[in-house]
């Protein structure tokens, strides 16, 4: 089985993808067209716009794995039309995206991006409290979806 990985992804995700001996290919810029001619998985992420002139050139395609959430950059209906099955892996990125949050969440309450600007403009400012502290206050979510959850625990 020949598997095209469009974008880059980690060495892990490539040597997982090799285990069960399947042939793993990076192709370089302008060469995916000519990889997919014989291609029977696609993974790509969201780079790579696959689109109906794309499948075109990949006659074996049976299967595009998405590694990540949103499927925006695939053409669905062109994929369903030949029988390619499209995957995408919903919550993958929960615990990134929720660590995001906190750190958002903690540089807003800390004033990072002021203070940052402020060092940037020469301005070392230690008077006053940076920011408020967390304790004691209540987070409310909006959504508890996978990276809400995530973020409440």
């Amino acid at each position: 089985m020949k598997v095209v990985v469009a974008d880059k992804i980690t060495q892990r995700g490539i040597d997982l993808l090799r285990e069960p001996g399947w042939e793993v290919v990076l192709p370089g810029a302008g060469a995916l067209a000519a990889e997919l001619a014989d291609a029977d998985a696609l993974v790509v992420r969201s780079a790579t716009r696959v689109t109906d002139e794309l499948l075109e050139q990949a006659p074996r395609l049976r299967v595009i794995g998405r590694a990540g959430v949103g499927v925006d950059n695939i053409d669905l209906n062109a994929a369903t039309r030949r029988g390619i099955l499209v995957m995408n892996t919903p919550g993958g990125n929960a615990t990134s995206v929720a660590e995001h949050t906190l750190a958002l969440l903690l540089a807003l309450a800390r004033l990072v991006p002021q203070l940052n600007a402020a060092i940037h403009a020469g301005r070392w400012e230690k008077s006053g409290a940076p920011g408020i502290e967390l304790r004691g206050k209540t987070l409310g979510l909006v959504g508890f979806g996978r990276v809400g959850s995530e973020v409440a625990r």
